[in-house]
């Protein structure tokens, strides 16, 4: 449904987006991850046919959104970043103007109008002008006009934007519902999304793609995948450390916390162990008062900051 490829966007000597490539396919749900000025909007509105390259092209249900801008168009469900919106119409008129604009008439538009009405919680605030609405409310009209079409491809610049923790939760739902017959982007700073909401996930930094994968492939790659937490009583940190490193699958070993009574040491795998860590530790420990032994899994954020801010990550693990 859509498809990206050597996408690039100059402003002026600074390269934006840098030659990135990557589909979407009906059925998914792509997180689009990255920090701040990493190039996330600027692809999304290169998608949307909202601004234009500087080269590459982009597809959207096989239409050029250069070449073929208006048919593209037809099929995607955009909000912007910030939710802009006319503030002088209501959230019933403005949601009435953009399925005019979407070419919807009699009761094919009042039905839209009450689907995403009901979808997007608008009941409260229906009559109210959308200059007086709260944040939320306003993020939440803006969403609504995205799917009164019924697209097949929505591009979501952070939907879950200003809205509280049960209004983010429903959203959330929402998107994966829709996911499983579009295809759909969202950018998000929110990590917990990603899982929430997403079957992949591409991390841009800099302009460029530096990972792309489903949530279960991305935490793969955290130090923290596979790593085992163990507390034991009765053992030194010195001895815990002395025969971890015996071990061949450990990589290091983080003493956590050390009191009279119990020490909790962290041990991470090397590469490519593939999941027996806990069985050497578990045998290496024979007559060790062990309290607690558990695998970890992988951490998104441990993954985001180690391929976006590298030097930092190597802080920390120092």
């Amino acid at each position: 449904m859509i498809k990206v490829q050597e996408l690039s966007k100059l402003f002026g000597t600074k390269r934006a987006v840098d030659e990135i490539s990557f589909s979407v396919e009906r059925g998914e749900v792509l997180g689009f991850l990255g920090p701040n000025g990493a190039g996330k909007s600027t692809t999304m509105r290169m998608i949307t046919g909202f601004i234009p390259p500087s080269s590459g092209t982009v597809t959207v249900g096989g239409f050029d959104v250069v070449e073929q801008a208006i048919a593209a168009r037809r099929l995607i469900g955009y909000l912007p970043e910030n939710a802009p919106a006319y503030t002088d119409m209501t959230v019933y008129g403005f949601l009435n103007f953009t399925a005019e604009i979407r070419g919807l008439r009699g009761d094919a538009k009042k039905k839209a109008v009450h689907r995403v009405v009901g979808t997007c919680f608008l009941e409260p605030v229906l009559h109210q002008s959308i200059e007086t609405l709260s944040k939320g409310y306003r993020h939440r009209t803006c969403f609504a006009q995205s799917i009164i079409h019924d697209p097949d491809v929505l591009i979501l610049d952070e939907p879950t934007d200003g809205l509280d923790p049960n209004q983010k939760h429903e959203i959330r739902q929402l998107i994966r519902r829709m996911g499983e017959k579009k295809a759909i982007i969202f950018s998000t700073h929110i990590l917990e999304e990603v899982d929430a909401a997403c079957t992949r996930a591409i991390i841009i930094d800099r302009g460029k793609i530096v990972a792309n994968g489903t949530p279960h492939q991305l935490r793969s790659k955290s130090e923290w995948a596979g790593a085992v937490t163990l507390r034991v009583t009765g053992i030194s940190a010195a001895a815990i450390n002395e025969r971890m490193a015996q071990l061949s699958a450990v990589k290091r070993t983080a003493i956590l916390r050390e009191d009279a009574t119990s020490v909790t040491a962290r041990v991470f795998p090397k590469p490519n162990v593939n999941g027996v860590l806990a069985g050497s530790i578990a045998d290496a420990a024979q007559g060790w008062r062990i309290e607690e032994l558990h695998t970890e899994e992988g951490r998104l954020d441990e993954v985001f900051r180690s391929i976006t801010m590298p030097d930092t990550a190597t802080e920390e693990k120092k």
